[in-house]
This record gives C-alpha cells, sequence and structure tokens, in this order.
C-alpha cells in the first residue's frame, strides 16, 4: 500500500552529524530577565524580520537606531509606548509582539514573483496567503517566477534568518528537466565546480531521475541562494532548462497532493522538528493553531513514513498518466 512521505525528516541530517556530541552538559545558572521590563531591540526587530539580530546590533553600534528621540544603545529594551525610528524613519515596533511561531508551506506555480509590492503589476505571493493578526510573512528565501515548487513562510524573523543565512548550509533540492544528453564529464564538472559571473558555484549533488525522448531529469541540490543558481549552472555548460521545481529545504519536502497555489501549515510537532533544527527553543504546548490548507478542497494525507521521501518530478496532473521512465516511487539515491 502507498504511504505518505513526510513533510519535514531530520533524520538525515541527524546520522551525518553521527549525534558527535552526546555528552551530558552540565547546566549552568542563567540570571532570569523576566523580572526587567520589555524586551531587547534586537530581539523584538529580529523576530519580526527587519533583520538578524547580528544585522540590528550593527545598527545600533553604528547609530542607525534612535529611541524615544535618543541614540540606543546595545543593552536598551523597549516597553509600551516608545518611539523607535531606524535610519530615520518611524517603525512600529509593537507589531512584532510575542506570538506563536507559525510556518506556511507554499506551492508557488511558475508566474508568480516573490515580492510585496511589483511595479509590473505582476500576481505576488503573498496575496495568495492566509492573513495575519499580528505580524507579517516573512518569506525564506525567493524562487525566480519561471521557477515553481516549495516556498517556505514564517512570522518569526529569527527562525528566517537561520533558514537563509550562508552559515547554516542549509541544502535546496530541485527537480530539473534538461534538454538533450548530459554526459559523465558535464556531471564531474558541474559536482566539482562551475566558474560564473559572481564566482565559483557547483551542485552537491545530482541524481539522474528518468526522462524520455531529448528531456532528461535530474535531482540537484545546493547550499547557497544565489540568483538562477541552478539555471546558470546548466547554461554556463550550454544545457537548456525546461521546467525547474524546488521539492525541498533542509528538512521540509514539498507535502505529496498539494497543488500550486495551496499551502500547508506546519502541525506542532512538524514546526517543532524545524525548530529543534536550527537550534532555536521549541514552543509551549497549545501556542501554535495550524490552520487547513488555503484554498484547498482537498487536504493532504497524514504522514505515516518515517523514511526518506519518495521524489516527484512536475508533471501532469492526471495520476493515470503516467510514464514508465520516470519512477515516481523511488527517490534519487544521495
Amino acid at each position: 500500500m502507498k504511504t505518505q512521505a513526510p513533510v519535514i525528516n531530520i533524520k538525515p541530517y541527524v546520522d551525518d552529524k553521527e549525534q558527535a556530541d552526546e555528552t551530558p552538559k552540565v547546566s549552568t545558572p542563567v540570571s532570569s530577565e523576566k523580572s526587567i521590563p520589555g524586551e531587547r531591540i534586537q530581539k523584538v526587530l529580529a523576530r519580526g524580520g527587519v533583520g538578524s539580530r547580528r544585522e540590528v546590533e550593527r545598527w545600533i553600534t553604528e547609530g542607525l537606531i534612535i529611541l524615544n528621540g535618543q541614540a540606543a544603545s546595545l543593552g536598551d529594551r523597549l516597553t509600551n509606548g516608545d518611539d523607535l525610528t531606524l535610519k530615520g524613519r518611524p517603525l512600529k515596533w509593537e507589531k512584532f509582539g510575542v506570538q506563536a511561531t507559525r510556518v506556511l508551506i507554499y506551492h508557488k506555480p511558475t508566474g508568480e514573483v516573490v515580492t510585496r509590492h511589483d511595479p509590473e503589476d505582476r500576481p505576488i505571493v503573498f496575496k495568495k496567503l492566509p492573513k495575519l493578526q499580528t505580524g507579517r510573512w516573512i518569506a525564506v528565501g525567493r524562487l525566480d517566477i519561471n521557477t515553481q515548487g516549495l516556498l517556505l513562510f514564517t512570522n518569526n524573523g529569527e527562525l528566517a534568518n537561520r533558514l537563509m543565512h550562508p552559515s547554516s548550509e542549509i541544502d535546496r533540492e530541485y527537480a530539473v528537466r534538461i534538454l538533450g544528453e548530459v554526459s559523465d564529464e558535464n556531471l564531474a564538472q558541474l559536482k566539482k565546480g562551475v566558474q560564473l559571473e559572481d564566482g565559483l558555484a557547483k551542485f552537491d549533488d545530482i541524481q539522474f531521475n528518468g526522462g524520455e525522448g531529448a528531456n532528461r531529469w535530474y535531482h540537484v541540490t545546493v547550499k547557497e541562494g544565489r540568483n538562477r543558481l541552478v539555471r546558470r549552472l546548466w547554461e554556463a555548460l550550454e544545457f537548456q532548462v525546461s521546467r525547474l521545481m524546488r521539492v525541498r529545504y533542509g528538512p521540509i519536502f514539498l507535502p505529496d497532493g498539494l497543488s500550486a497555489r495551496q499551502t500547508h501549515e506546519l502541525t506542532p510537532k512538524e514546526l517543532d522538528d524545524l525548530l529543534t533544527f536550527v537550534g532555536l527553543p521549541t514552543e509551549k504546548p497549545g501556542h501554535a493553531t495550524p490552520r487547513s490548507p488555503a484554498k484547498s478542497k482537498q487536504k493532504p494525507k497524514a504522514p505515516t513514513r518515517a523514511n526518506s521521501r519518495e521524489s516527484r518530478r512536475p508533471g501532469e496532473r492526471s495520476r493515470t498518466d503516467t510514464k514508465p521512465s520516470y519512477n515516481k516511487n523511488k527517490r534519487p539515491h544521495r
């Protein structure tokens, strides 16, 4: 019987680390800040997605943040009624108040842009998301207008920063359809590195995943978020990318059955796994209340398999229209 692949799977990452540090850590007393009113500026602004804590701290030391008419210092805390300006512009920091972390998986179709305002009046992904009473949705990375697939959104700026920061080296997996024959030499060069206009780049993994005629499907992984990196690597070797779809971001997979323009909100268990993965504390039970997928008449089936996910090729909608040259039930070996 066919089973549903998990939405989030951190097991491969744990295996890679081999649980190197299993030595019990000795707890040390930590001074509680609960008795001190307010929250530090860098913590509030990071939660709101204005910038990472380190970025906000740099702005403070550079005198770019003004608190109640005075240059802010690193130890300053925000309390009700405080006025805050960033780089000369008033900042409504109250909307960044403490709230339950939410994470959405959005299946972005081609033709939509990842921006809040588009001068060309093209469809915008943020208009497809459920409304937040406080705070705002923060996009974890981007996909260009011609790329479809998994796009993450969260209302937690610190979580978004840890998922995107280059030092995290979180891998992204794409299903890509290439026109033409790809030789072993081509694959070796793509894994070794190709010089692009913005520096050397490479695929960390490439796996053939079927195809027929002139088209070939591959699953590739990268650990960088450079603009159009997957397309540019193939184009550097004069290959044409005819289809590109992101199917995984770190431990999070595009759920089976999630059609384009639909969303899936992480369950409390999935959210805890993700927070643990990036090194953030889990939230108390009952604080997160996932909603049903937006614009979805049929909810994706619940995860039942704990091992690696079956891969998919972005393709035909009909379940009966399958091609023998592509094995949907077999995920490329990584």
